[in-house]
């Protein structure tokens, strides 16, 4: 058995167990944000694409996932999947428009299209505005397991963020991911091979806006709102702290990154602007002396162990 499997079934054993010692809403939403982090490590770390509005996919999600349950009934699985969906045929559309650039450029059209975004959720008249989109219903899962008590919803959430982070680790460790690892390194020379990057960084954005829309599908499903502050673009720099300070290119590092943040912000809430300059703060040191982030330099450390 391989290292990463013993750490992934000690960690899904802690999650088992986590509810029993701690607030399940607050594990659910760590759950969420690992998937969208995920979704950004997809993106920036194994693709070398930075996208400044990622929260699009997050939020908008969110909204349709939720006006889905709360107009039709649809239960929170379905409703997950319609989000999911729904983001990666957004992706597929930014990726048309933004996908043939590449670095800051590609960043700054991704922050323009997510303020567009922005604001037609802003004006749409089922998102409820300011207000948000609120009330939203739990059916019971599969029509069987009843899910109002959050303790047994957690569960529900966890199963779809394990599942979620087994495609993300099935994505990076196939042939395609190693594709997507050479147009980070190198683009010009995966082109002189015969190969289209585009079409390939194409194929990753529509991935991984469709994981980001499972996470605020079920972030909706969770808090049973969705609000403009999902869509914001301080979630899309939130989830870039995660990502960076867990480690780019890891498997666990946006774990470790999205826990860490939520935790804080959680311990944080109550001295309002403090939670946003300790990220600063926190984004700062990571540049500073943890360029790989916590699970990459701990990676780095072990092979630098192992060689001596």
């Amino acid at each position: 058995m391989s290292k990463t499997s013993v750490i992934a079934i000690a960690l899904l054993a802690v999650a088992l167990v986590a509810p029993l010692f701690v607030y399940p809403v607050t594990l659910m939403t760590i759950l969420c944000f690992i998937v969208f982090a995920c979704s950004f490590n997809l993106l920036l770390g194994y693709t070398g694409l930075l996208c400044f509005g990622h929260a699009m996919f997050f939020g908008s999600a969110a909204y349709v996932a939720g006006w889905l349950m709360k107009t039709y009934g649809l239960t929170p699985e379905m409703g997950i999947l319609a989000g999911g969906l729904f983001s990666a045929a957004l992706g597929l559309l930014v990726g048309i428009i933004a996908v043939r650039k590449s670095g800051i450029t590609f960043a700054m059209i991704t922050f323009a299209i997510a303020q567009f975004v922005y604001f037609i959720l802003l004006r749409s008249p089922f998102t409820g505005g300011e207000d948000g989109l609120q009330k939203i219903p739990r059916e019971p899962v599969l029509g069987l397991i009843d899910v109002t008590r959050n303790f047994n919803y957690y569960y529900v959430v966890l199963a779809i963020t394990v599942l979620a982070v087994f495609f993300f680790y099935r994505i990076v460790h196939s042939p395609f991911g190693e594709i997507l690892k050479a147009i980070r390194d190198n683009d010009a020379r995966v082109e002189s091979l015969g190969m289209k990057p585009e079409r390939y960084k194409l194929m990753a954005l529509v991935l991984s806006a469709g994981l980001a829309g499972v996470a605020g599908a079920m972030k909706a499903s969770v808090f049973q709102f969705a609000t403009l502050t999902d869509v914001s673009f301080p979630i899309s720099t939130e989830v870039i702290i995660m990502t960076l300070l867990g480690g780019l290119g890891t498997l666990f590092g946006p774990m470790v990154g999205a826990g860490f943040i939520i935790y804080l912000n959680e311990y944080l809430a109550s001295f309002g602007e403090w939670a946003l300059i300790s990220q600063g703060i926190i984004l700062l040191l990571v540049i500073l002396f943890l360029r790989r982030g916590i699970v990459g330099e701990f990676n780095a450390w072990m092979k630098r162990r192992q060689a001596s």
